[in-house]
């Protein structure tokens, strides 16, 4: 029979074999599974019994309701469970070997340009009244600098009390957590675009990991693997405003200490209970801080886009920007020399007169 406990020794190897992230393998749980039970209602009860065109029906009826992405994650799931059961002999042959992995389109990435992201930093800092509202876009080599996908399009409400820092004058001083999220917003988004991180590596952030005095941040990345990443000073300043809050004298507690409480722990960002904050806080408070900018609509990771385009734009080097990124390989970096290039020929196509 087709039993859920396969599934689970398939996801205790590959954790324990590939270091896959928690959420890598809850997909990977959900993709099978869901696999799995199209072949029970065919009236498919024993592993053995499967057949490519078995599978390819079930590609067949899931692509009608998902992008081709999602598919291309959903068939790689299937064919390393099939595979895992030949080699653990829990099946004699592998009926997926030859299933083939839908094609994405090549897209490039969408990304801010580097006025539009100055234009985002100074809302962020202006919103939270940090000074020296300086971008944080350079060269890897210049000691003041720094640098799995989300929908750009994808609107998650921000922090409920986050949008509360940016009332008019007219309606009085914002409260005193109005405004220690305002510095957040603005540590976040400032750190994002600094060093390129993905949300999910943002949220993981404890205090300790981050070093002023060398301006670096230790992330851990997919597969549980930790890399250093550099920050610019307007970062970095945006960040001990955060942590240390702005009040002066016997002016009120700000920051991260005007929310801290016992859900904390370490958490370098919190959310407006105290606790971890959630990704779906961060994407939001991106989706507003762009809006009120008015510059194109991104996420997150269309801030990590941005960073390594820019940085790539300065001069620096593919594969010190693919250690920055944390990618495995160099054929993901170099997509962003492919958006250089776009932007290269659109400035050629508005500046050369023979264009």
């Amino acid at each position: 029979m087709l039993q859920t406990t396969e599934v689970d020794r398939f996801l205790a190897y590959l954790k324990a074999n590939r270091g896959l992230s928690a959420n890598t393998l809850k997909a990977y749980r959900c993709d099978v599974e869901g696999c799995l039970a199209f072949l029970r209602d065919r009236g498919i009860e024993d592993l053995n019994a499967v057949t490519l065109a078995d599978l390819r029906a079930w590609m067949a009826a899931e692509s009608r309701g998902h992008a081709r992405s999602s598919m291309a994650r959903k068939t790689v799931a299937v064919r390393r469970f099939f595979a895992w059961a030949q080699q653990h002999d829990v099946i004699g042959t592998d009926p997926a070997a030859t299933l083939m992995t839908p094609k994405i389109p090549s897209a490039l990435p969408a990304v801010l340009n580097e006025k539009q992201a100055a234009r985002l930093m100074e809302v962020v800092d202006d919103d939270a009244g940090v000074e020296g509202k300086k971008t944080a876009m350079a060269t890897v080599d210049d000691d003041s600098v720094g640098l799995d996908g989300a929908d750009v399009r994808d609107q998650i409400p921000a922090d409920p009390q986050s949008k509360a820092a940016q009332k008019p004058e007219d309606q009085g001083e914002p409260s005193r957590e109005a405004r220690s999220l305002a510095l957040r917003d603005a540590a976040m988004v400032e750190l994002l675009y600094a060093t390129g991180i993905r949300v999910a590596e943002l949220t993981a952030l404890n205090v300790g990991d981050i070093d002023f005095v060398n301006r670096t941040a230790r992330v851990t990345g997919k597969g549980d693997k930790q890399r250093v990443v550099p920050f610019g000073v307007p970062a970095g300043h945006a960040i001990e405003m955060w942590l240390n809050g702005s009040g002066a004298g016997d002016g009120p507690v700000l920051g991260r200490k005007a929310l801290c409480n016992q859900r904390s722990g370490d958490a370098l960002f919190l959310g407006a209970r105290g606790g971890r904050i959630d990704q779906r806080v961060v994407r939001g408070v991106v989706h507003d801080k762009a809006a009120e900018a008015g510059v194109p609509d991104i996420s997150p990771h269309a801030l990590r886009h941005s960073a390594a385009t820019h940085l790539l734009d300065g001069g620096a080097d593919l594969r010190q920007v693919q250690e920055m990124l944390g990618h495995s390989s160099l054929k993901t970096t170099q997509r962003y020399t492919h958006v250089s290039i776009e932007q290269l020929k659109a400035r050629y196509s508005q500046a050369f007169p023979r264009a």
